[in-house]
């Protein structure tokens, strides 16, 4: 009987032992699922504020960028570019060749001839009311205003305008706009000619790169007197040269894309645009202004206005070549 009794109790007190150890498992999972939610609802607000500093950082990349496209272009590099795509791209070379020799012969001869007669006594007269080295300096931009004046008269509308045509053409063909380029001139269906030069048609009649402008001519007269203006006075004639030029160097641009006058004025008036075209003619005046290298610069330029209407037509989001409709195929159906 006491084996048996001592069995019995063995048994309950066994009993008890497993029940107890459940209790405790029990409770130790209760607390640890605590702690865990405890954990994880301090760690709630950290990530919020994570996330809120990254969407902020967000925010504030977005606006400055905005602003930055708003506010900055990049109108005055291209000019410079020009430069160097026409000098890294050989099938624009034999557009120059035949002229560019024998024209900036003509202009040196042109510039010579003004610094021999006309620059000394323009520095004696600047040397009354300038500082000593000033003097030379606006003298120099002086008479090189008066060469870069004659040479545009003389030279730029009647020699060179259709091989700048050509230039900003093959430009455009080149970079993947040759349907602009076909609104106005034929351009060859050969996908084997690699020669965008080689590819273009005929000109159309009346064709010109920057038509000749008396109005132009006139405020460039009227704005040279500002380089006897100490300091100052040559970036003011180059920013306000650059106003006037500027949307003449796109002139070829307005009639490819066929802006009627009202809407090209509007084009070139919007708040943007009109900053972004001095800024480009700006430089170009500056490249005007240095000897010898001014009739190469006339080409090279028309080079630097196609890439600029290239980044236009890609800033507009114009980037689809205007091909004839394709005949779509028809939907889809399971109908015989």
């Amino acid at each position: 009987m006491k084996a048996l009794d001592g069995d019995v109790r063995s048994t309950s007190l066994s009993g008890v032992e497993i029940g107890y150890s459940r209790l405790l498992i029990s409770r130790a999972h209760d607390e640890e699922s605590t702690r865990l939610s405890k954990t994880q609802n301090r760690g709630l607000p950290h990530l919020r504020e994570v996330t809120t500093m990254a969407q902020d950082q967000q925010l504030r990349y977005s606006s400055a960028r905005s602003f930055f496209k708003a506010n900055f272009s990049p109108a005055f590099i291209y000019p410079i570019k020009g430069i160097w795509y026409f000098l890294t791209h050989r099938y624009l070379h034999p557009l120059a060749q035949t002229r560019i020799l024998p024209l900036t012969l003509l202009a040196t001869c042109i510039l010579v001839l003004l610094f021999m007669t006309a620059y000394l006594p323009v520095v004696a007269f600047l040397a009354i009311f300038h500082y000593k080295g000033s003097a030379w300096v606006n003298g120099t931009f002086f008479v090189l205003g008066i060469g870069t004046l004659l040479i545009s008269i003389l030279f730029e509308a009647l020699f060179v305008d259709h091989t700048q045509v050509d230039i900003f053409d093959a430009v455009l063909i080149a970079e993947g706009y040759e349907h602009l380029v076909k609104n106005r001139r034929p351009v060859s269906e050969d996908i084997d000619e690699s020669d965008p030069v080689k590819r273009l048609g005929a000109r159309e009649k009346g064709a010109t790169f920057a038509p000749f402008s008396f109005r132009q001519i006139i405020e460039f007269a009227i704005l040279l007197p500002l380089t006897f203006v100490p300091f100052a006075g040559v970036p003011l004639f180059l920013l306000g040269t650059g106003y006037r030029a500027g949307p003449l160097l796109n002139w070829r641009y307005y009639a490819l894309k066929g802006f009627t006058r009202k809407e090209r004025n509007a084009f070139i008036k919007a708040k943007k645009r009109r900053f972004e075209y001095m800024w480009f003619g700006a430089v170009y005046m500056v490249l005007q202004l240095i000897p010898v290298l001014s009739i190469m610069f006339l080409l090279t330029s028309a080079a630097g206005s196609a890439l600029w209407s290239v980044h236009v037509e890609s800033e507009n989001g114009d980037n689809l070549v205007n091909e004839d409709e394709d005949v779509m195929p028809p939907d889809y159906t399971d109908d015989p």
